[in-house]
């Protein structure tokens, strides 16, 4: 993968690696949304589908598909984060990488999930970043992003840690407007409120977009609810 010298966000999770992983590794034990989203997105794969968790951190989202018999790799800018994905996941690859430049051919995977692999990549630079995950997703491969719902960016203070990095939150149709703009078509959009007690208490959301080619028919409109655990979806496939 191209190396070059580390640039803020890699430094700066290289530095939270540690704490990172013994604070946010068990994580989908108290979210069971979270889970029901991902059980419902991997059962629309085929079984032969070849996943990358992109922003995988210390491996809890790969993890979780693997040991629900997905096929799936794991992508981080940070060499730290990276280091402790192996330790704590053998079974499954995880590598470095450039998410503007991925070290990997056109049309690799049937399907990407990103959960929060967006929060501290400047706005400018989002729809270049979807734009790559775009070119190695397979034609009518999934993308399923999660992120924080608001209109500003913080500096976060990182349990004690010095970092240089910003935090991005996002609007539901600002996100929306990205993945058109990469080349998506929506698919499903959902929201919810935050666990108490469990998590950063922000808004959530999460989109689901496919990979379509040139000559694709239009798409259905995204259909939205904001009160789980109900689920309302486009595609038939991930109805309740």
């Amino acid at each position: 993968m191209p190396q070059g010298k580390p640039n803020a966000i890699q430094t700066s999770d290289d530095l939270l690696a540690t704490e990172y992983t013994r604070r946010i590794y068990d994580e989908l034990e108290h979210r069971p949304f979270d889970r029901t989203l991902l059980d419902r997105f991997i059962g629309a794969l085929p079984k032969t589908a070849m996943v990358c968790d992109i922003g995988s951190g210390s491996g809890q989202i790969a993890r979780y598909l693997h040991d629900r018999g997905v096929h799936v790799c794991g992508i981080d800018s940070s060499a730290a984060m990276v280091a402790r994905a192996k330790q704590l996941n053998p079974a499954i690859e995880f590598r470095r990488d450039n998410f503007f430049a991925l070290d990997i051919p056109d049309e690799t995977f049937t399907a990407i999930v990103g959960f929060y692999a967006f929060a501290n990549i400047a706005k400018n630079d989002i729809v270049r970043a979807l734009r790559e995950l775009r070119r190695v997703l397979k034609t009518g491969g999934r993308l399923f992003i999660a992120f924080h719902i608001g209109q500003h960016r913080r500096r976060e203070d990182w349990w004690g840690a010095e970092v240089s990095m910003y935090f991005y939150f996002f609007r539901v149709k600002e996100m929306k407007e990205y993945l058109k703009a990469a080349g998506f078509e929506l698919e499903a959009g959902v929201e919810r409120d935050p666990y108490p007690g469990v998590e950063q208490q922000t808004r959530r959301g999460y989109l689901f977009a496919r990979k379509l080619s040139a000559v694709a028919p239009p798409s259905a409109p995204v259909t939205e609810t904001t009160a789980p655990p109900k689920l309302v979806f486009v595609q038939s496939e991930f109805a309740l």
